[in-house]
Order: C-alpha cells, then structure tokens, then sequence
C-alpha cells in the first residue's frame, strides 16, 4: 500500500495560511518622515535674511520642521527683538496649515485665530515643499508689510529649493 505525499497537503496549507494572514507587506509598521537638514534650514533662514538685506531691511526668519518645532531661527542685527517671535508665529503657523501666510490673512479674525496658540495668520510665511513631500514651513518679519516678509522668505527657501526637488 502507497502512502500518499504530504507535498501537497503542505503547499495548500502554506498557500491557504498566505491567503488568511493578515498582509503586512501592504501596510508598514514605520513611516518615513522627510527633514531638512540643519545645513538647509540655515541656509533658507540666511537666505531669508540676505533678501531683505537687500532691500534695506533687518529681519528675523525662523524655519521650523512639519510639526511647527523651530529648526533654525536668526535675527538680523537691527531687527526689533520681538520679530524673532513673530517669524516664529508664521513659521508655525504655515506648517500647520500648509499655506501660505497671505493665504491665511483672511481667518485672522476668525475663531480658528482665537483657538491657536501662537498661530499668526498674517503674511510673511512660505510652507516648505519639494519634490511631492512637505518638510515645514519658514516665517519672516520685520519688513514694513507682511508681503514683503514673504518674499524675502520666498527668495531665503530659492536657495534649497532646486536641491529639495531633486531628492526622491
């Protein structure tokens, strides 16, 4: 008398166990969260800084990372004191929404502005994007007009930007 094979009452047991197991591939337990290196957020920052300059100004820019937590933060040498805080203030809140301060200026009597903490909805701000993936946002001010401090925050976030671009 021939015994059956056990090959292939294994292979549809492991095929049935494939089919019924939950797919861990398709989920992964971690995630990667892109960051600026503290090289880049100096380099927005001081490009930040240097735009203004340029226009005759001193500032403060602040760059903080996707969470709104400060990464790098420089004040010009004449710029008030208190701009530091407000650079900061837009930063934040540009990383928490992910826009644009001038985006923003219409909510700034809102309730959503009286709930926030340390949120600035006003202009002088810039979400730092690249490449499909969000890394934070940069905040400016200490220029006459907000719109100003966003250009320079623009032009600071110029610098990297073609790099950023190019990571995948």
């Amino acid at each position: 008398m021939r015994r059956p094979s056990l090959r292939p009452l294994a292979a549809i047991a492991l095929s049935s166990a494939a089919l019924t197991s939950p797919a861990m591939a398709a989920e992964p337990l971690a995630v990667s969260v892109p960051r600026l290196t503290l090289d880049a957020a100096e380099r927005i920052a001081q490009g930040a800084i240097a735009a203004c300059r340029a226009k005759g100004l001193q500032v403060s820019a602040s760059v903080v990372d996707r969470n709104g937590i400060v990464q790098a933060a420089l004040r010009d040498t004449l710029a008030p004191p208190v701009s530091l805080t407000i650079s900061r203030q837009k930063a934040y809140t540009a990383a928490m929404f992910g826009v644009k301060g001038t985006a923003m200026e219409s909510r700034a009597g809102s309730p959503l502005a009286q709930l926030g903490d340390g949120l600035a909805f006003t202009a002088g701000s810039v979400p730092i994007e690249a490449g499909g993936r969000f890394y934070g946002a940069i905040g400016v001010s200490g220029a006459p007009e907000g719109t100003t401090d966003e250009q320079c925050a623009q032009a600071g976030l110029d610098r990297v930007l073609p790099d950023l671009e190019m990571l995948q």
